[in-house]
Protein backbone atom coordinates (compact mmCIF):
# COMPACT_ATOMS: atom_id res chain seq x y z
CA UNK A 1 0.00 0.00 0.00
CA UNK A 2 1.53 3.21 -1.27
CA UNK A 3 2.59 5.67 1.52
CA UNK A 4 2.43 2.69 4.23
CA UNK A 5 6.02 1.74 5.41
CA UNK A 6 4.97 -1.64 7.20
CA UNK A 7 7.91 -4.48 7.31
CA UNK A 8 6.80 -6.91 9.28
CA UNK A 9 4.50 -9.21 6.98
CA UNK A 10 1.75 -9.93 10.23
CA UNK A 11 2.20 -6.78 10.64
CA UNK A 12 0.58 -6.11 7.42
CA UNK A 13 -1.46 -9.10 7.00
CA UNK A 14 -3.17 -8.11 10.36
CA UNK A 15 -3.97 -4.33 8.94
CA UNK A 16 -5.29 -5.71 5.73
CA UNK A 17 -7.56 -8.15 7.80
CA UNK A 18 -8.69 -5.12 9.98
CA UNK A 19 -9.18 -2.96 6.64
CA UNK A 20 -11.33 -5.72 5.00
CA UNK A 21 -13.39 -5.81 7.98
CA UNK A 22 -13.88 -2.26 8.06
CA UNK A 23 -15.24 -2.16 4.35
CA UNK A 24 -17.23 -5.24 4.57
CA UNK A 25 -18.85 -3.95 7.54
CA UNK A 26 -19.46 -0.54 6.23
CA UNK A 27 -20.98 -2.13 2.73
CA UNK A 28 -23.25 -4.75 5.04
CA UNK A 29 -24.50 -1.58 7.25
CA UNK A 30 -25.62 -0.04 4.10
CA UNK A 31 -27.55 -2.70 2.72
CA UNK A 32 -29.23 -3.39 5.97
CA UNK A 33 -29.97 0.60 6.77
CA UNK A 34 -33.30 0.38 4.71
CA UNK A 35 -34.35 -2.72 7.10
CA UNK A 36 -33.53 -0.30 9.92
CA UNK A 37 -31.80 -3.64 11.58
CA UNK A 38 -27.75 -3.48 12.10
CA UNK A 39 -25.00 -6.40 11.13
CA UNK A 40 -24.88 -7.61 14.93
CA UNK A 41 -28.92 -8.02 14.91
CA UNK A 42 -28.83 -9.77 11.68
CA UNK A 43 -26.12 -11.81 13.25
CA UNK A 44 -28.11 -12.73 16.55
CA UNK A 45 -31.14 -13.80 14.41
CA UNK A 46 -28.97 -15.79 11.97
CA UNK A 47 -27.74 -17.75 15.17
CA UNK A 48 -31.18 -17.74 16.46
CA UNK A 49 -32.70 -19.70 13.12
CA UNK A 50 -29.25 -22.21 12.34
CA UNK A 51 -29.83 -23.43 15.95
CA UNK A 52 -33.08 -23.93 14.43
CA UNK A 53 -34.70 -24.07 18.19
CA UNK A 54 -35.39 -22.01 21.03
CA UNK A 55 -32.32 -20.62 22.35
CA UNK A 56 -30.66 -19.62 25.55
CA UNK A 57 -28.73 -16.18 26.20
CA UNK A 58 -25.65 -18.40 27.24
CA UNK A 59 -25.57 -20.31 24.00
CA UNK A 60 -25.66 -17.12 21.88
CA UNK A 61 -23.17 -15.63 23.79
CA UNK A 62 -20.92 -18.51 23.14
CA UNK A 63 -21.34 -18.33 19.69
CA UNK A 64 -21.09 -14.98 19.68
CA UNK A 65 -18.11 -14.72 21.29
CA UNK A 66 -20.03 -11.79 23.56
CA UNK A 67 -20.68 -11.37 26.78
CA UNK A 68 -24.39 -12.08 28.26
CA UNK A 69 -24.61 -8.75 29.65
CA UNK A 70 -23.73 -6.64 26.51
CA UNK A 71 -25.83 -9.23 24.57
CA UNK A 72 -28.82 -9.14 26.96
CA UNK A 73 -29.00 -5.07 25.82
CA UNK A 74 -29.63 -6.34 22.65
CA UNK A 75 -31.39 -8.70 22.97
CA UNK A 76 -33.65 -6.65 24.70
CA UNK A 77 -33.42 -3.68 22.43
CA UNK A 78 -34.33 -6.60 19.31
CA UNK A 79 -37.53 -7.49 21.39
CA UNK A 80 -38.58 -3.93 21.77
CA UNK A 81 -38.63 -3.59 18.55
CA UNK A 82 -40.44 -6.69 18.01
CA UNK A 83 -37.73 -9.26 16.68
CA UNK A 84 -37.58 -12.05 18.70
CA UNK A 85 -39.65 -13.24 21.74
CA UNK A 86 -38.03 -14.24 25.18
CA UNK A 87 -39.90 -16.93 26.99
CA UNK A 88 -39.38 -18.46 30.19
CA UNK A 89 -38.93 -22.22 30.12
CA UNK A 90 -41.38 -22.53 33.14
CA UNK A 91 -42.57 -20.45 35.54
CA UNK A 92 -40.35 -20.73 38.43
CA UNK A 93 -37.39 -20.67 36.13
CA UNK A 94 -35.00 -18.11 35.13
CA UNK A 95 -33.80 -19.82 32.20
CA UNK A 96 -35.14 -17.28 29.25
CA UNK A 97 -35.08 -18.79 25.61
CA UNK A 98 -35.04 -16.43 22.56
CA UNK A 99 -36.93 -17.10 19.01
CA UNK A 100 -37.81 -15.05 16.07
CA UNK A 101 -41.21 -13.68 15.98
CA UNK A 102 -42.89 -13.13 12.57
CA UNK A 103 -41.76 -9.92 12.12
CA UNK A 104 -37.85 -10.86 12.93
CA UNK A 105 -38.61 -13.86 10.33
CA UNK A 106 -39.86 -11.42 7.63
CA UNK A 107 -36.62 -9.28 7.94
CA UNK A 108 -34.49 -11.92 8.38
CA UNK A 109 -35.45 -13.77 5.53
CA UNK A 110 -35.65 -10.05 3.32
CA UNK A 111 -31.84 -9.44 4.13
CA UNK A 112 -31.12 -13.48 2.91
CA UNK A 113 -31.57 -12.17 -0.21
CA UNK A 114 -29.34 -9.74 0.26
CA UNK A 115 -26.05 -9.90 -1.79
CA UNK A 116 -23.16 -7.20 -1.11
CA UNK A 117 -21.30 -9.76 0.97
CA UNK A 118 -21.67 -12.52 -1.62
CA UNK A 119 -20.12 -10.18 -4.38
CA UNK A 120 -17.30 -8.78 -1.92
CA UNK A 121 -16.38 -12.83 -1.45
CA UNK A 122 -16.85 -13.44 -4.91
CA UNK A 123 -13.13 -12.42 -5.22
CA UNK A 124 -12.01 -15.69 -3.74
CA UNK A 125 -12.50 -18.52 -5.92
CA UNK A 126 -14.29 -21.81 -3.95
CA UNK A 127 -11.22 -23.23 -3.18
CA UNK A 128 -9.15 -20.41 -2.11
CA UNK A 129 -12.18 -19.27 0.21
CA UNK A 130 -12.26 -22.53 1.55
CA UNK A 131 -8.52 -22.11 2.38
CA UNK A 132 -9.19 -18.78 3.53
CA UNK A 133 -11.74 -19.70 5.91
CA UNK A 134 -9.14 -22.29 7.21
CA UNK A 135 -6.51 -20.15 7.59
CA UNK A 136 -9.01 -17.59 9.53
CA UNK A 137 -9.61 -20.47 12.16
CA UNK A 138 -6.32 -21.36 12.71
CA UNK A 139 -5.82 -17.66 13.44
CA UNK A 140 -8.70 -17.81 15.49
CA UNK A 141 -8.06 -20.15 17.77
CA UNK A 142 -4.09 -18.98 18.26
CA UNK A 143 -5.75 -15.31 19.21
CA UNK A 144 -8.61 -16.70 21.25
CA UNK A 145 -6.04 -18.96 22.73
CA UNK A 146 -3.35 -16.54 24.00
CA UNK A 147 -6.31 -13.53 24.25
CA UNK A 148 -7.76 -16.43 27.66
CA UNK A 149 -4.15 -16.39 29.17
CA UNK A 150 -3.12 -15.01 32.17
CA UNK A 151 0.18 -12.49 32.94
Amino acid sequence: MEGLAINDNSVYARYMLSRARYFMTRARRKELAPYHISARQIFMMDLIVNLKRKVTLTELAKYANRGIGSLSVQLTKMESDGLIKRTRENTTSTLLTFELTEKGLDIYYSCQKLKGISVIMSVLSDEELQQFIVMLEKISKKAEKISKRTT
